[in-house]
């Protein structure tokens, strides 16, 4: 019995190393020199638009706004996904936007950034995707917009059709990246095994003492390590002064925001029959090496929209890397000319 037991905690040790050592993507070995290295230089300006406040549903909603040269000849409002706030939009994707002439619009979702935190009063005001739609739409009526070309990533990809099916006079195209019309669809794979096992094995390694500023980027980098496809990498520098951008000149993260979207993205459940009456000009753009929302969920979803439009990437993950950033903006700017 005893001999028996000791063989059990003999395996779990074993499987304990190999976990920590191979249960992920690993850091840079030059990454506390790399991050000294950062937190001694200026940080590079993040925010250069005018930024702005909103509130929608007693949600105090923060916005940046960049303008072209001249006269906008039309709005890109930007949405991002879980737990991700609107620095996670790089320049070298929304700047192609500013050089056709359109002004772009990136804001926080509730729960991230510089928008309202609901921390003591989430469990009893949850909302969903349909209610975070409605933060979006709050932002145009306060710029005065009557329509705009909506983008949005991942849960921001579910968010923008939502604003497509509910509110489709202020949507002049959609674009839907990395996403899905229902995640919890049990005919297609869920978060793929490697991506969860890379995110306990973040949280066991950097998660457990959060209190160090140099725990908070590891961790930050380690998790974007875990998003992207095949055959590139993570820009490490960049996402590390991103990540002490946000510690620093904005409010940080929220903890609570990841269980605070995950609720509004079950709760709101399956899009499939109200994605068939989608009319605006529509793009669906998804990578085969997606490691967060599987390639399936784009090829299911995308037909179910009249006439959409698709870009499928291949070896792409789940971001926005450089390497892909000005064949996906190409599209979104063909499929907005269609709006006019």
């Amino acid at each position: 019995m005893l001999y028996g037991i000791l063989i059990i905690l003999a395996l779990i040790s074993l499987f304990g190393l190999w976990f920590i050592q191979y249960g992920g993507p690993n850091l840079p070995p030059n990454i506390d020199e790399l991050i000294k290295q950062i937190q001694t230089e200026p940080l590079p300006e993040l925010m250069l638009g005018e930024k702005g406040f909103v509130e929608n549903e007693g949600i105090r909603i923060a916005y940046e706004i960049n303008k072209p040269e001249g006269q906008p000849k039309g709005t890109v409002l930007l949405v991002m996904g879980l737990s991700s706030t609107l620095l996670d939009w790089p320049k070298y994707f929304y700047q192609p936007f500013l050089d056709a002439g359109y002004q772009v619009i990136r804001y926080d979702n509730r729960g991230l950034g510089e928008t309202d935190w609901l921390t003591d009063s989430w469990a009893e005001s949850k909302y969903t995707l349909e209610d975070m739609a409605t933060d979006g739409m709050a932002i145009l009526d306060k710029l005065g917009i009557a329509k705009a070309h909506v983008v949005g990533v991942s849960m921001g990809g579910m968010i923008s059709q939502r604003m497509a099916i509910s509110h489709p006079k202020r949507v002049a195209s959609l674009t839907s990246i990395m996403s899905t019309g229902f995640f919890y669809d049990k005919k297609l794979p869920g978060v793929p095994r490697p991506f969860l096992m890379g995110f306990v094995r973040g949280m066991v390694l950097y998660g457990r003492d959060l209190s160090k500023m140099e725990n908070k980027m590891k961790l930050h980098l380690a998790i974007r390590k875990l998003l992207v496809g095949e055959g590139y990498s993570t820009d490490d520098k960049y996402v590390l002064q991103k990540a002490l951008y946000e510690l620093k000149k904005r409010k940080g993260y929220n903890a609570t925001a990841r269980d605070q979207h995950g609720y509004a993205i079950k709760k709101s459940g399956s899009r499939y029959e109200e994605l068939t009456h989608i009319s605006m000009p529509t793009l669906v753009v998804h990578g085969t090496a997606d490691t967060l929302v599987p390639f399936p969920h784009g090829k299911k979803y995308a037909p179910m929209i009249p006439n959409a439009e698709t870009l499928f990437i291949e070896k792409m993950g789940h971001d926005l890397p450089r390497k892909y950033s000005a064949d996906i903006v190409s599209a979104i700017l063909k499929n907005m000319e269609k709006a006019s």
